[in-house]
């Protein structure tokens, strides 16, 4: 009986159309999904490149600054003398 149903549902140029049109708005509906899951991916992964982006910035304005700093503390009072520090 039910695949009589089905038979005759199929069958109908009316029921072929609205399926077809069905399935076509399914596909698009996925797509623009996935397109905004994509979307949602580069987003945190800019924000991500970004943190990290600012720590390397952070971590170098460190490592420039340990470069500069005195030696010794001998080192460090000729510069206190000299007001370079």
């Amino acid at each position: 009986m039910i695949c009589g149903l089905f038979a005759t549902l199929a069958g109908s140029a009316w029921t072929r159309t609205a399926i077809r049109y069905g399935i076509t708005a399914i596909a698009i509906l996925l797509f623009l999904l996935a397109l905004r899951r994509s979307g949602e991916r580069a987003v945190r992964l800019a924000e991500r490149l970004e943190t990290m982006e600012k720590a390397h910035e952070a971590d170098r304005r460190m490592l420039e600054a340990a470069a500069r700093r005195p030696r010794d503390r001998y080192e460090l009072a000729e510069r206190l003398r000299d007001g370079h520090f």
